[in-house]
């Protein structure tokens, strides 16, 4: 991360272009800055946010006061494998701040992910206890998921992926790349990829959260930081529990998390991380609604290292490790159907960065190795304890990469090279990225990529009273082309991005009409069509009497998709959203009070079977639902004290399947910071 530079809040600049390793193109200096970043050297730009850069409220401009003009350092933005400038990149990115975190009425990264409109998030419980997050209409399995650029998706189940030790006060921000993104993630990035990178800094010493609610809801959850030397060192604890608020669907969940920034000049460091998550939960018909009392136990335990050394020629090495521990009753307390699972993780990578007069080169290579030790996955071996079974597989991958510039023109290509122990002989997975910028506040961006992933252990292996599955499952193929245009102004940020997706052997639980058990299939051919558009809204950069924190979002995607497969009851790649609408409005009331409208309407296809009275009353459509969401917040010295509400309406509906979701739920608390060095 660059350094920033301190100005006097009484003079406002304005950074109008780009020059190479100069930072601009941020015409509100009238604002204190804080650099943030969006995912990878061929993303474009955050929906989300109007920019990769942050910015946060400060005292209002006065007229008098003159604009300068001011050439910085190159803005940078963090990366699965590298470090880009911002302005070079060329692909639909989501980008969700620090800022609007606190701002939003959630408990949950699941929750928080739910207002962005290209992300589809199906709720298996209240507040994120399981969700499956997809992106363009894939599955959870389809979508990769990192932790500060390192891959941690979870190759037992995609169920679990968000299995993480982390609470929401150490998030800085959660970046998504949408589609295809075999370059950037790996190949497991078939949909997209979600990066959540935690905070480096020291902003707060002390932050200390408690918060209660319906259903017997309570949230407690406490971070301290420090800087010891050349170190910057944090922990954080989270507690989450709830009664549920429906039979079977209460949940007790624990987060832990350590990290450590050695900072060794301006321009390298190593950052460590070790946590731990414990969930327990009901899971009221999650796999099948001829079970009801469903149970879950999961525990996950974390470590990483991950380093960035040099300038020109930057290296950065990376080490990561993951257990997951799972415990699965069928009948809640009942050895019937009971599974273990325990899955390990880990892998090593290594990424050389070399920038020049002819543009930025990249090369990495990565080894990984994934296996599971279970009751009901992989293949016989000898008993170790409740395991009986056991498979593995190891992935070489080696990628190359470069971007260049020339005027209003920037280009990228590169490949992924990629090798499965499952699978004979080397994969090739090609990107290539142009951008062109006609005005300053314009630009103009197309992408076309190829990606693949490999089925899950449970895609493979999880035959059981509800499941038969397929050994001989192919790999999904996916290729697909993006094009997209983007403005960006003070007042008003807006984007539109068209998109054609074409799928092969995608990999589906599906089941006929009047089968019991879901079956694991390669589903031939599904090809999608999308659009995703947005607009941003500042009103005080027009209307200067009002608060600078203003702001509205609206976003709207639609996608169509064809199949080769009819009248299939499918659970994930059938049942896509068609529409999604979300709208997300900030307004300062008085002084410190300040509320977030969050609302959303949706429209999924697809079928489910429904049961009533335990008996199958067939198969309906998914109706549409919108929801209402509102947190007041009002600000006190180093307290805050807020109310979330959620469902406003008390909207009945499902996500999917026949897993009903939670009507009105009122949760209030207070929060308390030392430190805060943003105020």
């Amino acid at each position: 991360m660059k350094e920033i530079k301190k100005f006097n809040k009484i003079n406002a600049f304005r950074f109008k272009r780009f020059v190479r390793k100069k930072y601009s193109v941020f015409n509100s200096m009238h604002k204190v800055v804080n650099i943030g970043v969006v995912a990878s050297c061929v993303l474009t730009f955050a929906h989300v946010t109007p920019t990769a850069a942050q910015t946060v409220a400060a005292e209002q401009r006065p007229d008098s006061v003159p604009e300068k003009e001011l050439e910085l350092e190159e803005v940078t933005v963090t990366a699965a494998r590298i470090e880009t400038p911002v302005y070079q990149t060329a692909r639909l990115v989501t980008v969700i701040t620090k800022t609007q975190i606190e701002q939003a009425p959630v408990q949950s990264i699941q929750d928080l992910l739910i207002y962005a409109s290209g992300i589809d998030v199906i709720q298996r419980g209240g507040h994120g206890v399981q969700a499956d997050i997809s992106i363009r209409g894939g599955s959870a399995d389809q979508t990769a998921v990192l932790l500060n650029g390192i891959n941690i998706t979870n190759p037992h189940t995609g169920h679990y992926s968000f299995d993480l030790p982390i609470n929401l006060s150490d998030i800085e921000r959660v970046e998504v790349v949408h589609g295809p993104s075999a370059l950037i993630y790996g190949s497991g990035a078939f949909a997209g990829g979600i990066n959540i990178i935690t905070k480096k800094e020291v902003d707060n010493s002390l932050y200390a959260s408690v918060e209660a609610g319906m259903y017997a809801s309570t949230d407690v959850e406490t971070r301290g930081a420090v800087e010891v030397g050349n170190t910057k060192n944090s922990l954080s604890a989270g507690y989450r529990t709830s009664d549920g608020y429906t039979a079977h669907s209460d949940y007790r969940i624990a987060d832990f998390l350590w990290q450590t920034r050695m900072d060794f000049n301006s321009k390298s460091y190593l950052d460590f991380q070790v946590g731990y998550n414990n969930k327990q939960y009901g899971a009221n018909t999650f796999y099948s609604a001829l079970y009801p009392n469903q149970y879950e136990r999961t525990s996950t335990y974390l470590g990483t290292l991950k380093g960035s050394f040099g300038n020109a020629l930057k290296i950065i090495p990376i080490l990561y490790w993951s257990r997951h521990y799972d415990q699965f009753d069928l009948i809640k307390d009942s050895e019937s159907g009971r599974n273990y699972h325990r899955g390990d993780t880990y892998g090593a990578n290594l990424i050389f960065q070399y920038a020049s007069r002819f543009g930025t080169t990249n090369v990495g290579g990565e080894w990984r190795r994934e296996d599971i030790l279970s009751s009901k996955l992989g293949y016989p071996v000898n008993p170790q304890g409740y395991y009986t079974c056991y498979d593995d597989r190891t992935i070489l991958s080696a990628t190359v990469e470069h971007t260049a510039e020339w005027r209003r023109w920037v280009a990228s290509a590169g490949a992924l090279m990629n090798h499965n122990t499952l699978l004979n002989g080397v994969s090739f997975y090609p990107s290539v990225s142009l951008a062109y910028k006609p005005f300053s506040t314009v630009r103009i961006y197309a992408v076309w990529s190829r990606s693949t992933r490999m089925p899950t252990f449970t895609d493979l292996f999880y035959t059981t009273e509800t499941h038969n599955a397929n050994e001989q499952l192919r790999p999904e193929r996916s290729e697909s082309v993006d094009l997209g245009i983007k403005y960006n102004h003070l007042f008003l940020t807006a984007y539109f991005t068209g998109y054609l997706m074409r799928g092969r052997d995608i990999i589906d639980w599906v089941r006929e009409s009047g089968e019991e058990k879901w079956a694991s299939w390669n589903l031939t051919e599904i090809n999608k069509q999308g659009v995703e558009a947005g607009i941003i809204i500042r009103p005080a950069e027009h209307w200067r009497t009002l608060d600078k924190r203003w702001n509205l979002a609206v976003q709207y995607a639609r996608m169509n998709q064809t199949c080769d497969s009819k009248g299939l009851e499918s659970k994930y790649s059938l049942n896509y959203l068609r529409d999604k609408l979300t709208a997300q409005l900030f307004c300062p009331l008085y002084k410190g009070l300040a509320a977030a409208w969050h609302f959303r309407f949706q429209k999924r296809m697809g079928v489910y079977r429904r049961y009533e009275n335990g008996t199958d009353a067939g198969l309906y459509p998914y109706p549409a639902f919108s929801t209402l969401d509102l947190k007041l917040n009002y600000v006190f010295k180093q307290f805050t004290f807020y109310v979330n509400m959620n469902n406003l309406y008390d909207t009945q509906y499902y996500d999917i399947g026949n897993v009903p979701q939670a009507g009105f739920w009122l949760m209030g608390g207070i929060t308390y910071r030392i430190g805060d060095k943003l105020k």
